[in-house]
C-alpha cells in the first residue's frame, strides 16, 4: 500500500481529485487530497504547505503529487516530509526564489500559448473554461467542478518569493497532458527538462486530468510508488 498526498491547483478544492482518489482506494491504497486554505489573501505557500503537513499527521514519506498552481506548494510538502517521491502533474515548476506571480514572464509561458493557440485555432487559453479546462470533463462534472471554485491562492502567496533554496533531494515524475489547453505539452517538456532535467511522461487528456482521466492516472501513479519500492 502507498500513500498518495495529492496537492490541488488555483480556485479548487480536494474534491478535484476524489475520482482519481477512488480509484486508488479500490487498489488498496491510502490518499490525503486536502482543501488547500482558500478566502484569505495574506496566506503563504508555507502556510498552504502547511496544511498538507497537518493533513497528513506530520507522518512522514508518501508518493506527494502537486497539481498546477499545486507545483508550488507540493515540493514544499515533499521537502518537510521527506516523501518518498514527488509528481508534478501538468504543474507549474518553480525557481527558488521565484514568485509565482514572475513565473509566468520568466517561462514564456504566454508566447507558448499564443503558438499553440495559433495552431489549434484558438482553442489553447481560450476564455471558455469549458473549452480551455474542461473539454474532455464529462459536463455535469465540469459544471460541478466550476461552481467549487473559490479564492485560492492569495494575493501574498503570488507576490513572494518560492521559499525553497534548492529542489527537494526527493525523486521527481514530471507528468504532461498532451490534450492541455492551458499548459500546452511542449511548453511543460522543454520546463522540465531545463529546470529539473527531467524527461516528462505524458498522458493523453486535458489539464483537468484526475477528472477527466482518472483510471490512466491511478495507474501511472501507481507505477510510480512501484519504483519507489524497488529502489
Amino acid at each position: 500500500m502507498a500513500t498518495f498526498i495529492l496537492v490541488h491547483g488555483a480556485g479548487d478544492t480536494g474534491w478535484s481529485w476524489h475520482r482519481l482518489a477512488a480509484v486508488l482506494r479500490e487498489h488498496g491504497h491510502e490518499v490525503i487530497a486536502p482543501d488547500l486554505p482558500g478566502d484569505d489573501e495574506s496566506l503563504t505557500l508555507l502556510d498552504y504547505a502547511d496544511a498538507v503537513v497537518d493533513a497528513v499527521g506530520g507522518r512522514p514519506g508518501g508518493i506527494v503529487v502537486g497539481h498546477s498552481f499545486g507545483g508550488f506548494t507540493a515540493p514544499i510538502v515533499a521537502e518537510k516530509l521527506a516523501a518518498d517521491a514527488l509528481v508534478m502533474l501538468a504543474a507549474m515548476i518553480p525557481l527558488p526564489g521565484e514568485s509565482p506571480g514572475e513565473w509566468w514572464s520568466n517561462t514564456g509561458f504566454l508566447a507558448s500559448v499564443e503558438a499553440q493557440a495559433a495552431r489549434d485555432g484558438g482553442l489553447t487559453g481560450n476564455d471558455d473554461p469549458l473549452v480551455a479546462f474542461y473539454h474532455d470533463v464529462p459536463r455535469a462534472l465540469a459544471e460541478e467542478a466550476m461552481g467549487r471554485e473559490r479564492a485560492h491562492p492569495s494575493e501574498a502567496s503570488m507576490a513572494a518569493p518560492w521559499p525553497l533554496t534548492a529542489w527537494p533531494s526527493v525523486p521527481t515524475k514530471v507528468i504532461v497532458c498532451t490534450e492541455d489547453r492551458f499548459f500546452p505539452d511542449a511548453f511543460l517538456r522543454e520546463l522540465a527538462r531545463d529546470r529539473l532535467g527531467v524527461v516528462a511522461d505524458e498522458i493523453r487528456a486535458g489539464h483537468c486530468v484526475a477528472l477527466s482521466r482518472p483510471d490512466e492516472l491511478a495507474a501511472m501513479l501507481v507505477e510510480y510508488s512501484a519504483e519507489v519500492r524497488r529502489s
